[in-house]
């Protein structure tokens, strides 16, 4: 079972997440900001992870708390479901257009964090959500998760662009977490 259950109360938020790896692409998925709902749903659709994710925050100052701390959340649970790593293929890339967008993802589950993230927006806003965040969301993700990512998106839509890299990132997590055979993929014996 690739799975993990995690809670995280904070003065700030309040989440509540379960992720399952080897699901089928389900999502519950509920922190008050529409657009980030989106993104998540489009995460756990196309990784074909089922996500359940139930937040709380404090909304009424901005969305930067609680988009932080679901990224912190996820990348426990990624963290927890891949456990010792035993047999997952590792790495993981995926090149995902959408209409004009183009996002390159490719990352790491060897336990060194760090994120490598090539994008730009024009718009401060997509729905409820500032795009700076989009950044630091991969950013507490891939600290989380002890993940190494490269991320590159290119396109004229914000929105556009945000969501390719959701799914770009969802298509190279699932490869990495696959699991291939036995044993761990590095020359330390563990990751």
């Amino acid at each position: 079972m690739r799975n993990a259950k995690i809670a995280r109360k904070t003065k700030e938020t309040d989440i509540r997440m379960e992720l399952d790896l080897d699901g089928k692409g389900s999502a519950e998925i509920n922190t008050g900001i529409g657009f980030f709902d989106h993104m998540l749903n489009s995460f756990a659709r196309h990784g074909s992870f089922d996500l359940k994710i139930d937040a709380t925050g404090d909304l009424i100052v901005d969305e930067h708390h609680l988009i932080e701390d679901t990224a912190i959340v996820l990348g426990q649970a990624i963290a927890q479901a891949v456990g010792d790593k035993n047999g997952i293929a590792r790495f993981g890339e995926a090149r995902i257009p959408m209409d004009e967008a183009l996002a390159d993802v490719v990352l790491d589950l060897g336990g060194r964090s760090y994120l490598v993230m090539n994008a730009e927006f024009d718009s401060p806003r997509v729905g409820e959500m500032n795009t700076q965040l989009v950044k630091h969301f991969f950013e507490s993700l891939t600290e989380n998760a002890k993940m190494n990512l490269h991320a590159t998106v290119t396109g004229f839509n914000d929105h556009h662009k945000i969501e390719t890299l959701f799914k770009a990132f969802a298509y190279a997590l699932r490869r990495a977490v696959k699991i291939e055979g036995e044993g761990i993929k590095s020359t330390k014996g563990v990751l």
